[in-house]
This record gives C-alpha cells, structure tokens and sequence, in this order.
C-alpha cells in the first residue's frame, strides 16, 4: 500500500470537510444533537440520499459520532466526535468570512441569509 502524498496540507482538510455540504452539517452540528430528520429540515435543498452519504462519510472520518437508541420507532441521533469539535475554529471563520463576502457583494446579509439558528 503506497503512503497518500499532498502538495500542501489544506488539501487533507479538503479531503474530509471539502464539498457543498460537510461544513454546512458540521455547522449545525456544532448547536448540539440532531436526528436526521432535523438536519433535512435545516438543509431544504440537501437530498436525503446526498445528507446519508455525507453523514456517512464524516462518520467513517470519525469527525461525528452516530447514537442509535434501541427503541420502536428508531432513533438515530448525531454530534460532534471530539476529534470534530477541534474543527469548530475553522467553521467560525468559514462563516465569518462568508458575512463579510455576502456583506460586501450584496450590501445587506439579511435579504440574503435564511432565518435559521446559525444566522443569529
């Protein structure tokens, strides 16, 4: 088996967290525990089949933690790993710079943001 090479460093934080939506389901993530059902319902325009592949995924990276309860119906919750929340500075600044990308392009990030927890 030969040893993965990168140009630069960035490019093994791309290869977990890169994509349209990881961060976005992170972000989320980092407001507490959430079922399945909740993250669709923050994330409208995320197929069901594109939020199992991602949760997988970050699953299998082991930056989220997947809590299934034994009970009737069931209940599968996820979070953070610990190994997750050290990305947490990282996602403050993405969203940082994207208010101030979305200030300096449209004027107003308020006609442009959804109403959600993330926004406030």
């Amino acid at each position: 088996m030969s040893t993965k090479k990168y140009n630069i460093s960035v490019e093994a934080t791309l290869e977990v967290i890169g994509g349209k939506w990881k961060c976005v389901i992170l972000c989320h993530l980092t407001h507490g525990r959430r079922r399945t059902s909740e993250l669709k319902r923050l994330m409208p325009a995320i197929t069901q089949k594109m939020l199992t592949q991602q949760l997988r995924e970050l699953e299998e990276d082991g930056i989220i933690n997947r809590i299934s309860y034994n009970e009737v119906p069931p209940r599968v919750e996820y979070e953070l790993s610990e190994y997750g929340w050290s990305l947490k500075s990282i996602l403050d600044c993405l969203c940082a710079w994207g208010e101030k990308h979305i200030v300096k392009v449209y004027g107003d990030k308020a006609s442009v943001l959804e109403d959600n927890i993330l926004n406030k």
